[in-house]
């Protein structure tokens, strides 16, 4: 099963457990500020999804196998939850809420949406396999290496959250880099997954994001028929990082309703 961070409710739990589900390159760790203040009347579970973290390594990375490793997940916790699910985790939550919905009571999906991008985000885990590790003991030398070939000093600092400088045997990374690199046309695909999901479901975005288009609302509403759409102002893909109050309030908001 997938590795998990419980964050028990601090004041009883007054609404049915959270699932949050990171992105691509990122782990449970990244959610847990946001993790914690939303574990005030319920509990909050953050997952590494599979070949991130501290999850099992697989050699596959498809949206099917992401939501099933979501299921498990809540089915430890009951048998529903609410689910929320950040880009690459954001499809796999859409994907389980599409083939086994009746686990979901509220579904929020942080910007992204149910279709294939063209992008591709192989070249990051090139630059963290070709990262020389031979002597690093601090992040920051970490970082200075890493600047060679990643120049945005947010994205390098969100890779290196994924560093594990006291591994045995020296630093390594958390991540499977191989397998997300050969599974990325998959990652940044959409299986074309068909179903309705009939629970109430936020499409939370990024209003400097480009991730999730006017032209991609008729998909959205065929699937998910009681979506409702907010934008955080001043935020792009990483929406949660950069208007963390903002974000962790429109989704208590919608959860509580």
């Amino acid at each position: 099963m997938l590795a998990t961070i419980l964050h028990p409710a601090t004041e009883g739990a007054a609404f049915p457990p959270l699932v949050i589900a990171h992105g691509l390159y990122g782990s449970g760790r990244n959610w847990g500020v946001i993790a914690r203040r939303l574990a005030d009347r319920r509990d909050v579970v953050a997952v590494d999804m599979r070949n991130h973290g501290t999850s099992p390594r697989f050699p596959t990375q498809s949206y099917p196998e992401m939501a099933a490793d979501l299921a498990e997940v809540i089915g430890t916790l009951g048998g529903e939850a609410d689910l929320l699910g950040h880009s690459m985790g954001g499809k796999a939550a859409m994907q389980l809420a599409l083939t086994g919905g009746a686990a979901i009571r509220r579904l929020v999906v942080a910007d992204i949406a149910p279709v294939p991008y063209a992008h591709d985000q192989s070249h990051h885990a090139r630059a963290m396999m070709g990262l020389d590790l031979a002597g690093v003991v601090t992040r920051g030398e970490a970082d200075r290496r890493l600047a060679a070939v990643v120049e945005d000093p947010g994205l390098r600092a969100f890779f290196l959250q994924s560093l594990d400088l006291k591994a045995e045997g020296g630093p390594r990374w958390r991540l499977n880099l191989p397998v997300l690199e050969a599974e990325m046309a998959r990652i940044v695909g959409w299986p074309d997954t068909q179903g309705r999901f009939d629970h109430p479901t936020l499409f939370l975005t990024g209003a400097d994001s480009r991730y999730v288009l006017p032209e991609h609302r008729e998909t959205i509403r065929t699937l998910f028929p009681k979506a409702r759409f907010a934008r955080l102002p001043g935020a792009g893909h990483w929406l949660h990082a950069d208007k963390p109050r903002e974000f962790e309030e429109t989704v208590r908001v919608f959860l509580e309703a």
